[in-house]
C-alpha cells in the first residue's frame, strides 16, 4: 500500500513540474542578441533593434532603441491571434543600481487610444509574421500600433537595465481556442 501511495506522490510531482513557468534570458552579449523560442509551431522572437535597426545588447548613452517582438506561424492553417497578449506592462524598463532595482516605466502610455475601433486581433495566414514594436524614445512618433505614444522617454544614461514580460498567447485555428502561456522573457542590456 505504502509503494502505491509513494508512486501516486511520485507521479502527482512530476505532473506538478511541468506546469512551471519556461523563463527564457537574454544575457548581455550573448552570441545571439535574439530570444528565439518555437512553441506548438509558432516561433516568437524577442529583442531590442539599436538604431540601425539591428538588434543588440549595448547601447551608447543616448542612443534610442526599440522593442520589438514577433511571431510566425509555421502550422499548416491560418490563426487568429488575440492581442490581449499586449499588457500595460509590455516593454517596461527596469535599471539595475546597486542591487536595487528601479521601475522606467514603459515606452507608452497606454494601449489602443485611437485604435480602440480598429482590429484587435492578428490574422496569420501560414509562413506569416506578425508582432509589434515600439521605440524608448517616442518624441517624434505619433501613436504606434497599438501604443499610444504620448509622453515621451528620455534617452538612458549609462547604466544595467533589462526589461522582461510573461506571455499569455491565445490563438484560435477554426474556431477551436488554443493558448501558449507561463513562458518568461527576458532581456538584459547595457547602456555605456
Amino acid at each position: 500500500m505504502k509503494k502505491i501511495i509513494y508512486s501516486l506522490i511520485a507521479i502527482s510531482l512530476l505532473f506538478l513540474g511541468c506546469d512551471k513557468d519556461e523563463f527564457y534570458e537574454l544575457k548581455i552579449n550573448d552570441e545571439n542578441p535574439v530570444i528565439e523560442k518555437s512553441v506548438n509551431k509558432i516561433d516568437f522572437k524577442f529583442c531590442l533593434l539599436n538604431e540601425k535597426g539591428e538588434p543588440a545588447t549595448i547601447f551608447e548613452e543616448g542612443e534610442n532603441f526599440t522593442f520589438q517582438f514577433s511571431f510566425q506561424n509555421n502550422l499548416e492553417d491560418s490563426i487568429t491571434v488575440n492581442t490581449s497578449f499586449v499588457t500595460n506592462n509590455f516593454f517596461k524598463v527596469t535599471q539595475r543600481n546597486n542591487g536595487e532595482n528601479i521601475d522606467l516605466g514603459k515606452p507608452y502610455t497606454g494601449i489602443w487610444c485611437e485604435f480602440a475601433g480598429g482590429p484587435k486581433n492578428f490574422i496569420l495566414a501560414p509562413n506569416a509574421t506578425g508582432g509589434v514594436q515600439c521605440p524608448w524614445v517616442t518624441k517624434d512618433e505619433k501613436n504606434i500600433h497599438p501604443f499610444c505614444a504620448g509622453e515621451s522617454k528620455e534617452a538612458l544614461n549609462s547604466g544595467m537595465y533589462f526589461t522582461q514580460f510573461e506571455l499569455d498567447f491565445q490563438y484560435m485555428i477554426n474556431e477551436k481556442e488554443f493558448k501558449i502561456s507561463n513562458k518568461n522573457f527576458k532581456i538584459n542590456f547595457e547602456v555605456k
